[in-house]
Order: C-alpha cells, then sequence, then structure tokens
C-alpha cells in the first residue's frame, strides 16, 4: 500500500514548485509531493536561459487592456514580495532591479504611447512618459547614432526604479527551500521520475512512475504541453488541441542599462521584440524572441515530437484554425520572416533590421545567435470555438483534478496561478487556506 498524499503535483516548472511552497505556508494539509520527470526542477521553460527573465506587471506590456493589466499586477506583486522576503544571499540570484520602457517610434506609435500613459498613470503611479532626450538619459544606444539622435519621433513609458527582472529557475529551487523550511509537514521530491499514468482509484488517485506508486486526493497537473498530453489520457479536454510556439534569442554586447520593449502589433499572438540585460550571462544584452511554431512541446526534445502530434490530434478543425491564423496578412508575414530567421547566411541580417528598432546603431558583427536559449510556449486550439485561445490554460475537471498549461502572461503569475489552485483544492478537500497573504493591499515592492 503506497502513503496517501493530500495533494501530487505533476511537474517541477515555476508553476508547479509555487503551489509546493502555498500548499506548504498557507494550508494545513499535511502531506505533499510533486514528481519531477528531470533531476532538478526548473529543467525545462523556468530554467532561466529559456524564458524573458521579466516580471510582467502590465504597466509597459502594450497589448494589456488595463483591466489585464491591473489584474496580472496583483499576481507580479505577489512575486515581488515574495522575493524581496527572502534572505539577501537568495534575494540577490533571484530579482532583480533594472530600469524598463517600452518605446514607440513614429509618429502613430508615440501618438498610441501618449494616450495610453494618461489612462493608466492614475493605476502606475511609478510611470514616467520620456521624450526623446530623456530616453537618451537612461538608455543613450535607443536614441543616439554615432554621436546623433536618430531621426525617428521617439517617446517611452518607463519605470525608473522596481524589480523588473527574475530568475525564474531560482524562483523555482527557492519556492522547494521555503517549503521544506515548513515545521510539521512532510514535503517529499520525486525527481527524475516520470509519470506514466494518472488513474482514478476510489475517490483519490495513483500516480505511476518508473519507480513507485503515489496516491493522492488531489492531483495537479503543470507540465505545459504535457498537462494536455495527461488530460487527454485520461479523456479529459479532448476539446482542445495545442500549437507550440517556440522563441530564440541573440546576444549582443552590453548596450542597454536596462529592459527596452517595443509597441505590440495587436494582430499578432506573440511577444513584440525587447532588448533585455541576461541575468545569466553578465555583460550581455540579449535580443529576441523570434518566433515559430515548432511540433516539440520541449524545445530540443526529439522525443516530444510523439507527444506533440498525440496532443494535436489535427483533424478538419484544427487544420481550419491554423487556416484563419494563416490567411491574416500580418500573422503570415511574421510566420514567414520567423521562419526565414531559421535560415543560415540570412538570418542575423534579418533580425538586425528588427533589433535597430531599439538600437538604431547595431551592426551586424555584434549579434550572436544565442543557442539553447528559448522555450516552447504551448497555445491551445479550442476545437469547439475554432480559435487559437491567447493567454491563460486551463482545464478544471472539477473532481480532484486540474490540468495548468499555459500561465498568462508567463511565469510572473505563478503565485496567482497558485492561489487559484489553493482555492480548488480547499474546496475539494475542505482544508484551510489562509488568504491573508494574497489579499494583503500593501505589498512590500521595493
Amino acid at each position: 500500500m503506497s502513503q496517501v498524499y493530500d495533494v501530487v503535483i505533476v511537474g517541477g516548472g515555476v508553476a508547479g514548485t509555487a503551489l509546493l511552497y502555498a500548499l506548504t505556508a498557507f494550508t494545513d494539509l499535511k502531506r505533499v509531493a510533486l514528481v519531477e520527470k528531470y533531476p532538478r526542477v526548473a529543467s525545462v521553460n523556468s530554467r532561466a536561459t529559456n524564458n524573458s527573465q521579466t516580471i510582467h506587471c502590465g504597466d509597459i506590456e502594450t497589448n494589456y487592456t488595463l483591466e489585464k493589466a491591473l489584474k496580472v499586477r496583483r499576481s507580479a506583486q505577489m512575486l515581488v514580495r515574495y522575493g524581496s522576503e527572502l534572505p539577501p544571499t537568495v534575494r540577490e540570484k533571484v530579482i532583480y532591479h533594472f530600469p524598463k520602457m517600452v518605446i514607440g517610434v513614429g509618429s502613430e506609435e508615440c501618438a498610441f504611447l501618449r494616450q495610453r500613459y494618461q489612462v493608466f498613470k492614475p493605476h502606475f503611479t511609478g510611470m514616467q512618459f520620456l521624450e526623446k532626450s530623456q530616453i537618451a538619459d537612461v538608455e543613450p544606444n535607443v536614441i543616439r547614432v554615432d554621436g546623433t539622435e536618430r531621426p525617428e519621433e521617439v517617446v517611452a513609458i518607463a519605470i525608473a526604479d522596481e524589480y523588473t527582472a527574475i530568475n525564474y529557475g531560482e524562483l523555482s529551487q527557492s519556492f522547494v527551500d521555503q517549503a521544506r523550511l515548513v515545521a510539521d509537514k512532510t514535503v517529499d521530491l520525486k525527481l527524475g521520475q516520470p509519470v506514466q499514468a494518472i488513474e482514478p482509484i476510489g475517490t483519490n488517485y495513483r500516480i505511476v512512475t518508473a519507480e513507485e506508486t503515489l496516491t493522492a486526493r488531489f492531483v495537479v497537473v503543470s507540465a505545459g504541453g504535457h498537462s494536455l498530453l495527461f488530460a487527454h489520457r485520461m479523456g479529459i479536454g479532448l476539446e482542445y488541441s495545442c500549437l507550440p510556439v517556440a522563441g530564440n534569442f541573440y546576444f549582443t554586447p552590453q548596450i542597454l542599462n536596462g529592459k527596452v520593449y517595443t509597441v505590440q502589433n495587436d494582430k499578432l499572438p506573440f511577444a513584440a521584440i525587447h532588448g533585455d540585460p541576461d541575468v545569466t550571462t553578465p555583460g550581455k544584452t540579449r535580443f529576441g524572441p523570434t518566433a515559430l511554431p515548432l511540433p516539440l512541446l520541449e524545445r530540443d526534445n526529439l522525443k516530444t515530437v510523439v507527444d506533440y502530434l498525440e496532443v494535436l490530434r489535427l483533424d478538419k478543425t484544427v487544420a481550419s484554425v491554423m487556416w484563419d491564423l494563416f490567411k491574416v496578412k500580418d500573422i503570415r508575414n511574421y510566420i514567414f520572416k520567423n521562419m526565414a530567421f531559421e535560415m543560415p547566411l540570412v538570418n542575423r541580417r534579418l533580425f538586425l533590421q528588427d533589433a535597430r528598432k531599439i538600437v538604431p546603431s547595431l551592426q551586424l558583427e555584434d549579434l550572436e545567435f544565442a543557442k539553447g536559449v528559448g522555450g516552447v510556449r504551448p497555445q491551445l486550439i479550442d476545437r469547439l470555438q475554432h480559435k487559437l485561445i491567447l493567454g491563460q490554460a486551463e482545464i478544471d475537471p472539477g473532481n480532484g483534478l486540474c490540468f495548468n498549461i499555459t500561465p498568462s502572461p508567463g511565469a510572473t503569475t505563478c503565485l496567482g496561478n497558485a492561489e487559484q489552485d489553493l482555492l480548488r483544492i480547499q474546496a475539494h478537500l475542505g482544508c484551510e487556506f489562509d488568504r491573508s497573504w494574497f489579499e494583503a493591499e500593501e505589498m512590500s515592492v521595493s
């Protein structure tokens, strides 16, 4: 007979480890386990090199409405509060202060940012609106070329002094470490154990790995695109298919002091190019991402091609959704351009054109393809509504199971998503859940 856990989490990325921490710190549940197929946590998309290393607050993400930005900010503040409360030696490896801004280039984008600033400023009091000369004071390489100003009209919405960058790999490990410090709790890590099956057994569930079988009263699967795979194998979420989108990056010498984003094209369901200091590679600035659909659930893991084909469930409906996307001129041209970004000889030259929107003085020799950098974001296709789901995707059958597939906007919402999972667990198990930490109105963000 296996021991019964209150909750078993499948997947050791930042979402799974955040839930592990929240279960131990804020509920009265005593026995929790996390199962991860790799020998260490944060080995896939939460690894520091495989994401944008950004704390998304909704202030400079121009594809967010004010309503979404305020919702995202709440989760971001949780993340900053958690990080700022860590011991200094840990905190300095997890979260970072950098200036950040979104620039508008040309009269149309500048007018858009001026209007957006007026709407958002009352809610984001740290915002500053910068004209060309003020941008040059913060990011001289955005404005100056050979000692003179670039000719286009350029303005920016900027945040001068907040935590803006994060190492999500170190964050994931800190969640595990903090969970293990909680007294009178059993916190078991099952690392290097791929899950082979999740099966109902009475009112509980059996989680089968190659080494052992676990039993849980509640199971949360936070394994990216593989969450959908596990759901499908249990006959759940069959109305969804998956479109994995991979991102690549380029390195340059350090030419930016902080994060510089560009205005999002609202017709494109992909991130606009940005430049950032890389928290794992001092002395480098990282530009990207590119975006290209790939038949993989994990970057550079060819074994996941088979998994992708299983969750794709290709039929006329899925093909129709993809064709509808391809018919949109902006999306079609974007896909073709990103395909060209993968072609030797021309890839750097094409990417240079985009990167020069941020730093107009960039030269071809400055660009270096960042090998092994970038992850895969699984976007869901809703087969019933015939559309691509942008943003967060999850499946909640309401019977002691939950499948988290894609957080929105990325790892920033890991604690916010953990809060929602805890509410589901509380409703199902009847446990106590102290929400006071999550509901704190004044969070320490300095």
